[in-house]
This record gives C-alpha cells, sequence and structure tokens, in this order.
C-alpha cells in the first residue's frame, strides 16, 4: 500500500503540474488523458484497462479515452506508451505478455525497465492444469509420477511459442524436473481445442478461457499455479500444496504504467486513485468478474514483482532457448 503521506500528498492537485508549449503551468490533470491497450477489444487487458478508464475518470475529473493500439503481442501499443511525452496524459494498460515475458525472449522496440514505470498491479489470474477426465494421473503426485516414468512421451499445448501458457508450463515442467512435448497452436481457442480432441494430453489454462468446462466436466483442474487459493476456482488447490515443486507460485498480471520520466507525483496520484477503487465493492467485483483476483500493488510493490519474473523467468528461457515463432 501506499505511504500515508505520500498519498496525502499525491491528493493535492495542486501540488502536480504540467508545463504546456509556452503556457503557464496548470494544474494536472487540466485536459482528457488516453490510456493506450495494446491488445483489441474484448481481450483481458482491454476489459480491465477500460475498468481503470472508467475509475480514473471519475475521480480525476477529466476523461480518460481508452485507445486500443493491437499488434506484434501488445508490443506496438506497449513502445507507443514508452516514447510517448512524460507528462501524465498517457498511461498503458500494461499485462504480462509484452511487459514480464517479450524482453526475455525477443528484442522489443521498447526497455521496460528504461522507458516505463509501474504505477499498480491491480490483480492475479491463475492458470490451471488441465487433463480430459480419462487422463490416467487424476491428481498431482500421479500427474508427475507418470510423466517420470515417461519422459517426453505426453503432450501439451500453447497458444504459441514464447506466450504466457507456454511459459508457465515450461516453468512448472523444468522445477519438476519433467520432460513433455511442446505443441504450439495458433491462439488459445485452437489450442484449447486441441486438449478437448485429444491431440494434446495436458495444458494449462485460465478460468476465463475453461472454467466452464471444468464445471462441465468435460476438463479436470489438477491445480491452480498460484501459491495461494483463488476466488475465481474455489476448491481448486495451488498445485505447490498437492505434491508440485514448492517454490512453484505464478499467475498473469495486469495493471498500469506509464512513461519512466513521469513525475512522481503523478504516479502516486494514479496509485492512490486504483488502489482504492479496489476497496468499493462494487469496483472490486467488475475486476474478479473480469477473471482476476484482486490484489493491488503500488508503484515499489510492482516494481519488486516485475524484477521477480524476470529473476523467475529469465533463467528458464535461456536455458530451455526459447525464441519467438
Amino acid at each position: 500500500m501506499l505511504d500515508r503521506r505520500a498519498a496525502l500528498g499525491a491528493g493535492a492537485m495542486l501540488a502536480i503540474t504540467t508545463k504546456a508549449r509556452g503556457q503557464d503551468a496548470a494544474p494536472w490533470p487540466s485536459r482528457p488523458m488516453r490510456m493506450v491497450i495494446p491488445f483489441p477489444p474484448g481481450q483481458a487487458t482491454d476489459i480491465v484497462g477500460r475498468l481503470a478508464a472508467l475509475r480514473l475518470t471519475e475521480r480525476l475529473g477529466q476523461n480518460v479515452v481508452p485507445e486500443n493500439k493491437p499488434g506484434a503481442g501488445g508490443q506496438i501499443g506497449t513502445d507507443i506508451a514508452a516514447k510517448g511525452p512524460a507528462d501524465g496524459y498517457t498511461v498503458l494498460s500494461a499485462s504480462i505478455g509484452p511487459i514480464s515475458f517479450s524482453p526475455l525472449i525477443q528484442r522489443t522496440p521498447y526497455d521496460v525497465e528504461r522507458e516505463l514505470a509501474p504505477v499498480t498491479i491491480f490483480g492475479f489470474a491463475p492458470f490451471m492444469l488441465l487433463v480430459k477426465p480419462g487422463f490416467p494421473a487424476q491428481d498431482v503426485p500421479a500427474f508427475i509420477r507418470l510423466l517420470e516414468a515417461n519422459p517426453g512421451r505426453f503432450s501439451h499445448n500453447s497458444s504459441g511459442i514464447g506466450g504466457a501458457q507456454h511459459l508457465v508450463t515450461a516453468l512448472f515442467l523444468a522445477m519438476a524436473g519433467l520432460e513433455a512435448l511442446h505443441v504450439p497452436f495458433q491462439g488459445s481457442g485452437p489450442a484449447l481445442a486441441a486438449l478437448l480432441g485429444g491431440q494434446v494430453d495436458f495444458a494449462f489454462d485460465t478460468p476465463a478461457a475453461a472454467g466452464r468446462l471444468v464445471r462441465d466436466g468435460q476438463l479436470k483442474a489438477l491445480g491452480i499455479t498460484m501459491g495461494k487459493p483463488s476466488a475465481q476456482v474455489p476448491g481448486i488447490p495451488p498445485l505447490a500444496s498437492v505434491g508440485g515443486p514448492p517454490q512453484y507460485d505464478v499467475a498473469g498480471w495486469n495493471g498500469l504504467m506509464v512513461q519512466a520520466a513521469t513525475p512522481r507525483p503523478i504516479i502516486d496520484r494514479l496509485a492512490q486513485e486504483i488502489i482504492s477503487g479496489m476497496a468499493v465493492t462494487e469496483v472490486r467485483q467488475r475486476y474478479e468478474q473480469a477473471g482476476f483476483d484482486v490484489d493491488p500493488q503500488g508503484p515499489a510493490q510492482m516494481a519488486a514483482t516485475l524484477k521477480s519474473y524476470r529473476d523467475l523467468f529469465g533463467p528458464i528461457i535461456r536455458q530451455l532457448g526459447i525464441r519467438p515463432e
């Protein structure tokens, strides 16, 4: 949580000013803002970004206008925000793919650590380890024993090389000392269809994508990737608690970032408004309905989370030689 004194200081709008071309300093924000969303409408980053834009519009007294700038797995929109003005009038709807994963597997047009500053994480979305009801292992210890006894025989899907599905699966297998065949598909829909059709043996996928199939009994969830239970999938335990690697604790995240040179009072004010909103039941429920366990983080905590993901996934990516398609 934000330091109380910092939050109070950030709340004083008259103390936050921005210099326009040749004009006198004006309180921030004194004009509409833009939120760059680096994915198409309807995608998770778009949905939660628009929720944040609505909250900021209500609290800041200026319209925060969402702008979808999709392409290159989120890199195009992310680069627009990274190269934009550092005046607090452009914010980025940020997510794990273009921020945490893409820079580890390829050269991106932006430098996350040098060109972007963390503002807040909204929350986290777990992945589930999924098998069909007839799979020969129906709990995590049996699953691990089965793959240990048959290295490379069983297969898993992903929505593409270097994507979140691929990397959370690769991390689990590496931590557990297992080998399995990776079968990438063009998108999450075909990947999930392959699991249902028996083309692959297991998968890691989100409650938003596969929760209904689990509830209907078409798939069985052996556990979730987060280190603690998730409100999104009550009753499904963390993999680490039921025989999986003890240190395995990962999840998708979404949040806000701004250009790195944005004044700190503006960053703190943005974080304050988002975090305080999460305490409002209606706001919290909207994020939960979008598939997230609400767990807001301020700038410093978000920075630590981003570093932990770099430190966790970087060695695995290098060890396996993962490169984009």
